[in-house]
């Protein structure tokens, strides 16, 4: 199954909110990756808070991506 992420809010510590194409919203905790490579930078709230869909995933503006299907695996679905 391929997941498309539609859109992506910042949220405080480090997490973000997607909506995949399939209409669910799940949360990502970014926190485990803030620790490697590209993504130390985005330890600077403002930096993380520039993400964006970027074809069927998320990237920053330093050129960091995460695979849509391990957004997917990787977040729990988000309750209200």
């Amino acid at each position: 199954m391929k997941y498309r992420v539609k859109s992506v809010v910042p949220l405080k510590d480090f997490k973000l909110l997607l909506t995949f194409a399939s209409g669910e919203k799940k949360i990502y905790n970014m926190r485990p990756n803030l620790k490697k490579g590209v993504f130390k930078e985005l330890t600077d709230e403002d930096k993380f808070n520039r993400v964006r869909v970027s074809f069927d995933t998320i990237e920053w503006e330093n050129g960091a991506d995460i695979d849509p299907e391990a957004l997917y695996s990787g977040s729990e679905l988000f309750k209200k």
